[in-house]
């Protein structure tokens, strides 16, 4: 083989590599592209988003691992964060799909917090959420399973997250009514801005400071299919 081309064979695949390196460090360190699957963040995002997601913006993790090496900036009430799943080999034996997979919710609740939701209103250390996110679709409100004056949940707190579905009264009451609940220390209460049609904390608890990937940012791309490119929401930023 001429001695040229394998010399610029040699130069294309080293660059290659290099590429790949560089590719693989920025998705480990610094942005990692995510997209939305389903409608638990509506209006905020769209089946169909595709999102970039800061990694760094909570610090640097080490490669493989949740250690965090350097810490940037501390999660946020308000921030919309991707996360995985706690899944529950147990609770969750009935999703095997979920294992492994990353979600994309709203924090509501920072560790130390009181939370607590009141036929659909959520309350946060006794204040009312408001915000012009929040969606709710179903007009329906199931009755208060529990007594007025209920008292803060004080067990632990997998005998109160079930993981249950959206299919039943008592589930249901999940959705609208919580007891007054302290969020622990180096964990995050969310939720999606889709309030009625949102699996989260409200169902299977709290997330763990490890489990976030990072700080969703901007849309970079969004489309049903080719026929359907949603132009006017590229470059928009995620509040």
């Amino acid at each position: 083989m001429n001695p040229r081309w394998l010399k610029t064979l040699k130069e294309y695949i080293e660059a290659l590599l290099v590429a790949v390196v560089l590719a693989l460090i920025i998705r480990a360190f610094v942005v990692q592209a995510f997209k939305i699957p389903t409608g638990s963040m509506l209006e905020t995002l769209q089946i169909g988003d595709q999102l970039l997601v800061s990694k760094f913006h909570y610090g640097l993790k080490l490669p493989f691992t949740d250690k965090i090496l350097v810490p940037v900036y501390e999660p946020a009430r308000g921030d919309v964060i991707v996360f995985e799943y706690p899944y529950s080999e147990k609770l969750d034996a009935n999703r095997p799909q979920l294992k492994d997979v990353d979600f994309v919710k709203r924090i509501v609740g920072l560790p130390g917090d009181t939370v607590e939701i009141r036929a659909k209103e959520v309350f946060v250390n006794g204040q009312h959420v408001t915000g012009p996110y929040i969606q709710h679709v179903r007009e329906d409100i199931e009755p208060n399973p529990l007594p007025e004056g209920h008292p803060e949940i004080t067990v632990d707190p997998k005998a109160y997250f079930d993981h249950c579905e959206d299919t039943t009264s008592t589930c249901r009451a999940k959705r609208d009514w919580m007891p007054k609940l302290t969020v622990p220390e180096g964990h995050y209460f969310v939720m999606g801005d889709n309030r009625d049609e949102s699996f989260d904390s409200r169902f299977w608890g709290f997330v763990t400071r490890e489990s976030i990937k990072g700080k969703a940012m901007v849309i970079y791309w969004s489309w049903t299919g080719p026929s359907n490119i949603r132009w006017e929401r590229l470059g928009r930023m995620i509040h």
